[in-house]
């Protein structure tokens, strides 16, 4: 019995320790960017957009599809490292297995 009540204590500490995790992640920011930075966006751990950096030489009003292909660009390479760092906190508390709903 002595055994269970120490495995509990583990599992609450653990928790409390991804839950910790899990928050700290809204503050940490990630940029991604396309055409050789004209394009910029940054978004946090919890895949939110948090701004998105035009520079004027990339808008061209006879190419609005350049744009947005650089935008959405930049967006999926922010996003793709906000993930990359979601993984890597939390998996110092899974061993690197993907629990579907906890990241």
């Amino acid at each position: 019995m002595n055994n269970m009540n120490q495995m509990m204590k583990q599992v609450k500490k653990m928790q409390e320790q991804m839950l910790k995790a899990q928050e700290e992640l809204a503050d940490k920011t990630m940029e991604g960017s396309a055409g050789g930075g004209v394009v910029t966006v940054q978004v946090n751990g919890h895949k939110k957009v948090l701004s998105i950096n035009i520079k004027p030489e990339a808008v061209d009003p006879d190419d609005v599809e350049m744009l947005q292909d650089l935008v959405l660009t930049a967006v999926n390479d922010a996003l793709t490292k906000a993930e990359e760092l979601a993984n890597q906190d939390m998996g110092k508390f899974t061993g690197g297995m993907k629990i579907p709903g906890l990241f």
